[in-house]
């Protein structure tokens, strides 16, 4: 049996934050009834068409859910979302705040009809606040968070490459809902979930937060290197290419100078026995030991590194990621279906003894509609 086999959520989704929810849900065997507008469907399916023809966010975010496609502006197409939620174990939205009581669905009226129900609503700021109603993209919620201020080099601040704010909210909707779940067991009772991106991201700005807050001053945008932290990140070797390392305490600094750098006497230099001062002189300490790297391939390096158990990576592209060893290794890709043909796709990261994930196909706009419609005995009007 899986793990959530016999729950039933109902998701009025869209873009990436909240499928993305779902979607974790539908793999350990929750029904997922994806709710879409019909003919066009959550507009996440047409950002692009990179995979057969569809959306690269959409496959990735809309496995093993179904579909359907209904009118929520009509009355018929209300009257279906009640039916659907009599009967749901969670009801998951991302729409913009205050169109979900528009819409006559108010949580805390739903609560009272539906008692059982587990309400997720997953916005940009919250559903109070000066904040609530601005348009609330990912790259938005980045910069409102300060990611953007620490990302990047001194010259040119970055986004993250993925949607990382919508990722965070999706997954604290996700350890919330089955939180929620839990205490259900306990109480016989659902509850309301609000899920801001902007907390979400914020959550996991805390280091740099913390350091800006209380040292005085804000951290710096240092590329792919660490800002307090050193040495860490990337270094250049005699081939061309870069290999990427990190050194986290003084046992590691030891043996990386005797062992990769070959050279001990730096091992004991007071200039840079602590990381504080390591950090203070990373310029000069950058030139000795690239010095050192400009006479060896990345091969040997990895090798010395591997060997003296410091912490060590080669900077992959996505095609590499795609084809890496080890996940070939761990048996970590499935095939899962789609409109346009089958795609790869990897296991969900928790591994549980025992279970295999569904991994099911992804849906057609409206795929499930005459079905879902016939088990709620419902007849739509043509």
């Amino acid at each position: 049996m899986l793990p959530l086999e016999g729950i039933t959520v109902i998701s009025l989704e869209q873009a990436v934050a909240a499928p993305f929810a779902s979607r974790q849900l539908a793999d350990l065997g929750a029904r997922v009834i994806k709710v879409e507008r019909p003919e066009v469907g959550d507009f996440a399916r047409n950002y692009d068409t990179t995979v057969h023809g569809q959306s690269s966010h959409f496959v990735w975010t809309n496995r093993s859910k179904e579909s359907i496609a209904i009118d929520l502006k009509t009355e018929q197409g209300k009257e279906i979302l009640k039916k659907l939620l009599k009967k749901a174990d969670v009801f998951i939205q991302n729409l913009a705040p205050g169109a979900i009581e528009r819409l006559g669905f108010d949580p805390e009226e739903l609560t009272k009809k539906f008692p059982q129900l587990i309400i997720c609503s997953i916005s940009g700021y919250g559903n109070s606040g000066p904040y609530r109603d601005k348009k609330a993209y990912d790259l938005l919620i980045q910069c409102e968070a300060g990611l953007v201020s620490i990302t990047g080099t001194g010259d040119t601040p970055s986004k993250a490459g993925i949607s990382i704010a919508d990722i965070s909210a999706g997954m604290y909707a996700y350890s919330g809902i089955l939180t929620a779940l839990i205490q259900r067991q306990h109480t016989g009772k659902g509850s309301i979930l609000n899920i801001s991106m902007l907390e979400a991201l914020g959550e996991w700005m805390g280091y740099p937060m913390y350091y800006a807050a209380y040292g005085g001053e804000e951290p710096p945008r240092t590329g792919a290197s660490h800002a307090t932290i050193y040495p860490y990140g990337p270094f250049r070797c005699g081939d061309g290419k870069s290999v990427f390392l990190g050194i986290q305490n003084e046992r590691e600094w030891k043996r990386f100078c005797c062992e990769v750098l070959e050279n001990p006497t730096l091992a004991n230099d007071e200039k840079y026995d602590s990381n504080f001062k390591r950090n203070q002189h990373k310029e000069e300490l950058k030139k000795l030991i690239e010095n050192e790297f400009n006479n060896i391939t990345t091969e040997i390096l990895t090798s010395r590194l591997d060997h003296a158990q410091i912490a060590n990576a080669r900077l992959n592209d996505m095609s590499s990621f795609f084809n890496h060893p080890q996940l070939n290794s761990r048996n970590r890709w499935r095939e899962v279906d789609t409109p346009n043909g089958p795609i790869k796709a990897l296991l969900p990261p928790a591994t549980i003894s025992g279970i295999e994930p569904v991994m099911g196909a992804i849906p057609r706009v409206g795929e499930h509609t005459e079905k879902i419609l016939e088990e709620l005995n419902i007849t739509i009007n043509q």
